[in-house]
């Protein structure tokens, strides 16, 4: 997870989390130097599974979540929002998956500021499925329902400097390296509200509208040739 002024939302976020964690799991929380009470109630659950990484100068979500993501030594990373709420099983249903797959993307509800439901299936709102080419033209995995092994953490990392967002490289990288699945069950509330980060529109896209058309093409070529570079990296260097 990772966290900047999430105060108001934050705290039933976690509830939800380490509800479904085990004595031996962890929460890897890295926070972005955050100036609200976002510090004060994750150390207000001394909860000694939880591995709070602080003083972070990242001003990025993308590279907060990197951070964290390179202090998990769990097998199987699981990606959250600090907004959103996890519904039960997420972790045990999607863990059942992964035991055959290397990514799974689980459907969520879409809701708002009150948990009210806006749409019954993000995958249908945003017409998500897999594939590399079809991903790559127009993104539709969504980072904080993800879930993937540890092959895939180790391939995805570090993240290229220029990247607009960590789904849409971690979705493709998988593609190439291994099996996907998009788990039609609805397993959280995928939470949308004016002070969130993608707002209205979801992640990569929302910060590729406002550029040109080049600039959406240069930068698919641009995750295209990164992927292929990671993908011979991994493939053919004993370093994975």
């Amino acid at each position: 997870m990772s966290t900047y002024n999430g105060e108001k939302y934050l705290q039933r976020q976690l509830d939800t989390v380490l509800d479904q964690l085990g004595d031996d799991d962890e929460l890897v929380i890295s926070d972005d130097s955050s100036s609200d009470r976002t510090l004060d109630i994750i150390k207000a659950y001394g909860d000694g599974r939880i591995r709070l990484l602080e003083n972070g100068n990242f001003k990025s979500p993308v590279f907060n979540m990197e951070n964290a993501l390179k202090h998990a030594r769990g097998e199987y990373i699981f990606l959250s929002d600090q907004d959103d709420v996890w519904l039960p099983g997420r972790i045990s249903k999607v863990k059942e998956e992964l035991l055959s797959h290397d990514l799974v993307v689980c459907n969520a509800f879409i809701v708002d500021q009150d948990e009210k439901v806006l749409h019954e299936s993000y995958f249908e709102w945003k017409g998500s499925s897999p594939g590399f080419w079809r991903n790559l033209k127009k993104n539709s995995f969504l980072g904080c329902s993800m879930a993937f092994n540890r092959k895939i953490l180790k391939a995805v990392l570090p993240f290229p400097k220029q990247v607009v967002m960590h789904d849409v490289w971690i979705g493709l990288l998988a593609e190439r390296l291994g099996k996907v699945l998009f788990m039609e069950e609805r397993l959280m509330y995928y939470r949308r509200h004016a002070d969130n980060f993608t707002a209205a529109v979801h992640r990569d896209d929302a910060h590729l509208s406002d550029f040109s058309l080049a600039f959406k093409i240069k930068y698919r070529l641009f995750l295209l040739a990164h992927v292929i570079k990671r993908y011979l990296e991994v493939t053919f260097s004993p370093r994975l």
